[in-house]
């Protein structure tokens, strides 16, 4: 199996349990309180190396106590962190997260030294590029960096996988630079103006960004499973039905678990449904990379 590499983020998670979210001008009395690390692509990576995956990790941390704790952990997951830069002045990013009974979260995000991940940070790690495969990045990273990943990994015959998240308008160019994307139903609305409410509706959105340039389009649908696009077929792979108690890193983990099993040479279709169950698993516990499963979860 080739290298992964995930390039993205690093947070610190701060999460509060409530009842309801407060409304504008409300404050609430909260319950469990918990700090956790996160971000979208530590999430990614912890989910990927947990699964099985040989993780290379390239982000940006502060000089700070976060900063120092957060490169230890994935460390200790097994994840290559040799390519993690040090920011000196800014501070490490920080998630703060609302969590209601429902299971449905609010997050804000500041991303201190995450917002001066650049061009440079990565070309350091060009060698690392040439021994992998699959490069998995989402949007917690300056878009100028996102895109000039996916053109130098294009042109080493790299695949790259974006999970476009937090929603943002992407570029024609990079587009065209990606073998997957991966959008929820929000996200895939941003991206092509077509509101995702059903696999019709999915299928009008997923062509959109497939026109586009983009070689295979996955739309996530939450407990409706995943949409896919590819190859000029579309379907619907369903999930394992789970009551959900807190959806923090879901897709993290969904992401993670799709680019390990395609490294080791399962079928779209297949990959789906392995980041499926691993994904519904991450939602039965509160958390983000507290609640990415092990691989021998999602074998038993």
């Amino acid at each position: 199996m080739k290298k992964i590499i995930v390039i993205g983020s690093s947070n610190t998670d701060m999460v509060i349990k409530t009842k309801n979210f407060p409304a504008p001008g409300e404050t609430i009395m909260g319950g469990k309180f918990l700090m956790n690390s996160g971000g979208k692509g530590a999430n990614q990576a912890v989910a990927a190396a947990r699964l099985g995956g040989r993780v290379t990790f390239i982000g940006k941390v502060g000089d700070d106590i976060f900063g120092k704790q957060a490169v230890q952990q994935l460390e200790d997951e097994g994840i290559n962190v040799d390519f993690v830069v040090v920011d000196p002045e800014n501070p490490s990013g920080v998630a703060l997260i609302t969590v209601d009974q429902k299971g449905e979260n609010s997050i804000v995000v500041a991303p201190g030294s995450n917002g001066t991940l650049s061009p440079a940070d990565f070309d350091k790690a060009i060698d690392e590029l040439n021994e992998s495969e699959y490069i998995l990045m989402q949007l917690e990273t300056p878009i100028l960096t996102v895109e000039h990943i996916a053109r130098i990994a294009v042109e080493k015959r790299k695949k790259v996988v974006l999970n476009p998240a937090p929603a943002a308008e992407l570029s024609n160019e990079l587009l065209k630079n990606l073998y997957i994307i991966t959008p929820n139903e929000t996200e895939a609305e941003l991206l092509t103006g077509v509101i995702v409410t059903d696999a019709q509706s999915a299928l009008k959105a997923a062509t959109v960004l497939h026109d586009k340039g983009v070689e295979t389009v996955i739309i996530t649908m939450g407990a409706a499973g995943a949409f896919l696009l590819a190859n000029g077929k579309s379907e619907t792979i369903a999930t394992i039905k789970v009551e959900a108690i807190d959806t923090t890193a879901a897709g993290d983990t969904f992401n993670g678990a799709l680019v390990v099993a395609l490294s080791e040479g399962k079928t779209i279709q297949e990959s789906i449904a392995f980041a499926n169950k691993a994904a519904s698993i991450s939602v039965t516990r509160i958390g983000a990379q507290s609640s990415v499963p092990f691989r021998n979860e999602i074998i038993n």
